[in-house]
């Protein structure tokens, strides 16, 4: 009965209403027989990925381990069930036995349901087919699921549905995706080592802001309601953290979320987190070093290797990265020397001779900008890896500094791993006057 019920409705032959009406019918059964579905206390020996770790040597029916997980596969063939569990760190099978758990228990198991959680005790063994097993002596409903999940074989495949409902792609594409968040996670914390260990302090600034700064962005806006006056999401953590070089310290960074009131797309959010620092006495050589040094650090720490692979193209990350002026890149991969062309609509007419777009409502710093990202988008082998563009022009540099050689550039840098662009910074403006 209880395979039939599974097949039945995981090939969607009953509509969702009557699989949550049965499950809510199993629900009232439970608790008329004097469970509770919904336990106060859960109590749990050991994770799953510790007992596949140890299972040779603790592996045996003198061992007693109790796990909890959610159930992700069940399979009765008559007075023996097989069902399998998953937790946050794995997902081992469990083996029931009417003889060992009793009529009572193995009648109850058949009100479980795939997505409800329960806590087994039992011991570790191999299957005749070599599966880690826990062959269970007693178990318990921790979670009763009222609905069903996604379809573990497929997946969630609706591209807009795992990114608007992410609990539901973590069920149905858990490993996957759970790396991601694991990635991150640690990719944050390497981040704060390597800068603290420079001696950088962290800091948190306002996120609430009666001006924002910082960027070019649209802001959010909100209303104090105590203070009767508007404040804005910041778009920026820029102007609070040059507060405090100003006031003295040294070294300073925020890993923190910004707000910019504008498009999405699959590199744009509404909300994104950003880091940010600022140290004294540097320019923008030395930030250059401590961001390609930073990142090889990271991908040692998170990876293993300073070697990654995206969109199956590999990239080395280990330090000094190529240095390639924006101008002399933008002449080498699309053929426009930018410098031949001063004023925005001759340069304007040269991209279209060269089969570029050029909006003419841009100025000339905006059609220099479209032509760095038409660059990155010929897949460029060499633009792939992890280099650095610098010397950008003025025009296109608000509060950096001029470049101490070349007239109408400055000292500025930006990143690139992979074709994206991953930073910006220049040396400051420090010239009230200029």
């Amino acid at each position: 009965m209880l395979q039939y019920i599974r097949k039945y409705c995981w090939r969607k032959k009953i509509a969702m209403a009557d699989e949550r009406e049965m499950r809510m019918q199993r629900l009232h059964t439970l608790r008329e027989e004097g469970i509770n579905p919904y336990p106060n206390r859960v109590q749990r020996t050991r994770t799953i990925s510790e007992l596949l770790q140890h299972f040779d040597e603790w592996q045996g029916p003198e061992g007693s381990f109790t796990v909890v997980g959610r159930i992700r596969l069940m399979r009765e063939m008559g007075k023996v069930a097989f069902i399998k569990i998953e937790d946050g760190t794995g997902s081992i099978q469990t083996y029931f036995r009417i003889n060992d758990i009793g009529e009572e228990a193995y009648r109850r198991l058949k009100l479980v349901d795939l997505g409800d959680f329960v806590q087994v005790s039992g011991f570790l063994f191999l299957t005749r087919t070599g599966e880690r097993t826990i062959h269970v002596s007693e178990f318990r409903i921790l979670s009763k699921g009222l609905r069903p999940l996604p379809e573990k074989f497929h997946g969630l495949e609706d591209k807009e549905i795992r990114q608007r409902k992410r609990y539901l792609d973590l069920i149905a594409n858990g490993d996957e995706i759970k790396n991601i968040f694991v990635t991150r996670s640690r990719t944050i914390t390497a981040m704060r080592r390597y800068l603290d260990e420079l001696g950088f302090l962290e800091v948190e600034t306002p996120i609430l802001q009666p001006l924002y700064g910082g960027a070019t962005a649209r802001p959010f806006i909100t209303h104090h309601n105590t203070l009767d006056r508007d404040l804005y999401l910041r778009i920026a953590v820029e102007l609070y953290l040059k507060r405090l070089i100003v006031g003295g310290f040294e070294k300073v960074y925020e890993i923190g979320r910004d707000f910019r009131n504008e498009g999405i797309d699959r590199i744009h959010n509404p909300e994104f987190t950003l880091m940010e620092c600022y140290q004294a006495y540097a320019d923008y050589e030395d930030i250059m070093t401590l961001v390609e040094e930073m990142i090889h650090f990271i991908a040692i720490e998170v990876k293993g290797t300073p070697r990654i692979t995206y969109q199956g193209f590999e990239i080395d990350l280990t330090p000094p990265w190529p240095r390639i002026r924006l101008l002399d890149a933008i002449a080498e991969f699309t053929g426009i020397d930018v410098n031949l062309f001063p004023d925005k609509e001759s340069l304007a007419a040269e991209m279209r001779a060269n089969g570029y777009e050029a909006d003419p409502r841009l100025g000339r710093g905006r059609l220099i900008d479209d032509l760095k990202s038409a660059m990155f988008r010929k897949g460029i082998p060499v633009l792939r890896q992890a280099i650095f563009l610098t010397d950008y022009p003025r025009d296109i540099s608000p509060l950096a500094k001029d470049h101490s050689e070349i007239p109408g550039l400055v000292d500025r840098f930006q990143p690139f791993i992979g074709g994206l662009e991953c930073g910006n910074a220049f040396t400051e403006l420090n010239d009230p006057l200029d």
